[in-house]
């Protein structure tokens, strides 16, 4: 299976959409391993944590779906989404009852969880302890500390550069015309900037996650 977990603190309009790109993006792996055989492909989970709530005309703070008929009847279970708005979570500590809940709760609290004298029992559990040390960057070391931050730093200059990659995808490929596809149009433009993030010394690793393309595309770049 393929567990595919993003989280979001800020607001994003097109967070379906760009789940559904890494959940496209995965299944295309996929099928090319299996020489376009589309049998005995592995499920395929995409989660996402957002901060903000995505669905205004939804009351529900947990979202879970697959493709379906008119009847609400499952037509595929390959892709499965599960969106988590943490925002619309509402419950007290005194209805927490189930694991997912808990790590919810913590997730929308934990800044003044940390400085509450009197915490929710369910906080004492051992595991529940453990998460929280690791989310206290207080007690992080200078170096882990700086690890954290170039960590966060990277995951943001990755999304911004993936985001700028599609936007000149889409430019490269209404500017090539329309007889010529706007794939081949997309293709081109995926390529040149992958030999723009080449050139700054970006790894090979990163350049595929943002722009889609394998490591041996990548490699063949001049």
């Amino acid at each position: 299976r393929t567990f595919i977990v993003e989280m979001q603190l800020g607001p994003y309009k097109h967070f379906m959409q760009r789940s559904k790109f890494y959940a496209f993006h995965r299944f295309n792996t996929l099928v090319a391993k299996g020489n376009f055989k589309f049998d005995h492909l592995p499920p395929i989970y995409c989660i996402g944590l957002v901060a903000k709530g995505i669905f205004p005309d939804s009351n529900h703070y947990y979202h879970f779906g697959r493709l379906s008929n008119q009847e609400g009847e499952i037509l595929d279970d390959q892709i499965t989404y599960i969106i988590v708005e943490i925002s619309k979570f509402s419950k007290k500590a005194h209805q927490i009852r189930s694991d997912l809940d808990k790590l919810i709760y913590i997730m929308k609290h934990l800044k003044n969880i940390q400085d509450m004298d009197q915490v929710p029992k369910f906080l004492t559990e051992e595991w529940i302890m453990h998460a929280m040390e690791k989310l206290d960057k207080t007690k992080m070391t200078p170096e882990q500390r700086m690890h954290y931050e170039m960590t966060m730093a990277k995951n943001a200059s990755t999304l911004h550069m993936r985001e700028e990659a599609l936007k000149e995808a889409r430019k490269e490929g209404l500017e090539q015309g329309l007889e010529e596809g706007l794939e081949k149009g997309h293709e081109t433009a995926l390529k040149t900037t992958a030999q723009k993030m080449k050139a700054l010394g970006i790894s090979p690793d990163i350049i595929s996650q943002v722009t889609g393309l394998s490591l041996k595309a990548i490699e063949e770049l001049g």
